[in-house]
Order: structure tokens, then sequence, then C-alpha cells
């Protein structure tokens, strides 16, 4: 009677094990998924700052899903609020790059959140003003919120406006 029941705990635990290690298995797969989503979004994030530093408006546009928005919550009244789709965001960043003299953006942190499809970044902007008026700097946060297929869907980008107002000589036309 014992051989039977330490047998039958034997197959017991052996069927616990292995259902076990396939749950881990199935697990392990799925960080795996969420790793590699994670990873590809923030090389997307990457991907976005150095079209901006490169003037790139094509790389930029080529990396929104269609119907992207892009927001700006603390445009104050004084700079665009953002864009949506493709084309409007096309034509948010065209007029941009010939306002300046180069763009560089320093990344202090770049996060996938707890859902892969959403990046945290925090970097620092830092872009030359023509005629050697010297250098606009603000700190920024932004999130990138990604579709499936890799596309970026909603960028939201927030910086300090007093900051923008007074680097760009603004500050009395705050609303």
């Amino acid at each position: 009677m014992l051989i039977l029941i330490t047998f039958g705990c034997r197959d017991t635990s052996q069927i616990e094990l292995s259902t076990l290690q396939e749950e881990l298995k199935v697990i392990k797969n799925e960080m795996n998924m969420i790793n590699a989503t994670a990873s590809k979004n923030k090389n997307s994030v990457l991907a976005f700052f150095k079209a901006l530093e490169n003037e790139d408006v094509n790389g930029i546009v080529t990396l929104f899903a269609q119907d992207a928005k892009h927001t700006n919550p603390y445009a104050s009244g004084l700079f665009p609020e953002g864009a949506s789709g493709k084309h409007g965001i096309r034509d948010y960043w065209t007029p941009v790059f010939p306002n300046f003299d180069g763009m560089e953006f320093l990344i202090e942190e770049i996060y996938a959140m707890e859902d892969p499809s959403i990046v945290f970044v925090k970097y620092t902007g830092k872009i030359k003003l023509k005629n050697n008026a010297g250098y606009y700097e603000n700190y920024y946060y932004s999130t990138f919120k990604f579709n499936e297929a890799g596309e970026i869907t909603e960028y939201v980008e927030i910086f300090n406006p007093i900051t923008a107002a007074r680097g760009f000589g603004l500050l009395d036309k705050i609303k």
C-alpha cells in the first residue's frame, strides 16, 4: 500500500512539474514578446529624435501611423498645440527646421511602460538659434504610444512654456 501511495504521489508530482514547466515556457515566450515590442518601440523613439537632429521630415513622418496625433498640452497659445495625421505632422515639422541652425536632444531616461506599446522619455533639447543668437534649451517629458505595426499613434510633448517663451522673447504673449 505504501508503495502504491508513493508511486501515485510521484506520478502526480511529475505531472504537476510538467504542467508548471509548460506554463513557465508560455510565460517566458510572452515576456520575450513583450521585451521585443518594448525594445522595438524604444528604438523607434530614438529614431524620431535622430530624425529631428537630422532635420529629416520624411523620416519623422514615416514613424507615425496614418491617424496619429501629436499633442503639446502646454503650448500656452504661443506654440502649435499639435497635429493630426501624417499630413498634419508633416505640416507641423516642415517649417520648424529652417528656423534653427541645428537641434540636439540628450535622452536622460527612456522606459517602455508596463504596457510596452507606451514609451516614456525624459530629455533635454538644445536648439541653436539663427544668426548666432545663442541657444534655446528646455527640459522635456514625452510619451509615445504605438500600434501593433510599430507606428506611433500618439506623441505628447511636455515642456516648460515659460522657458520656451523666454527663449524666444515671447514672455509678454503668454495667455
